[in-house]
């Protein structure tokens, strides 16, 4: 890419990032309410989106060879527990990682 590319580009990108932060603010501004089709998206969203989360990474697990899925099945169960226990979604997710990682290349290798 040449010099003026990239920089077409790169004002490309920053024009759709800040589009896409400030369409919600043009659609739905403050001074009326929100409708209540968007209240129930944002209550139903983000536990589908964790569900596809989930189910995302479970997916190439085969529980029928090498280590039966047990790193990932620990590790997902010490991330619901510690969430269960503290409702800190930063440690939850940091512990899981650390501990899969810690399990696939110490324990499970």
């Amino acid at each position: 890419m040449t010099l003026t590319e990239q920089i077409i580009t790169i004002g490309i990108a920053v024009l759709g990032v800040q589009f896409t932060r400030w369409l919600p603010f043009w659609i739905f501004p403050a001074n009326r309410p929100i409708p209540e089709y968007i209240r129930y998206l944002g209550k139903v969203l983000p536990a589908a989106m964790f569900g596809m989360l989930v189910v995302y990474c479970y997916k190439n697990v085969d529980v029928f060879s090498g280590f039966h899925g047990v790193p990932e099945f620990i590790s997902g169960v010490i991330v619901v527990a510690l969430h269960l226990w503290k409702r800190n979604m930063f440690l939850s997710i940091a512990a899981g990682t650390m501990l899969y990682m810690f399990l696939v290349q110490q324990v499970f290798v």
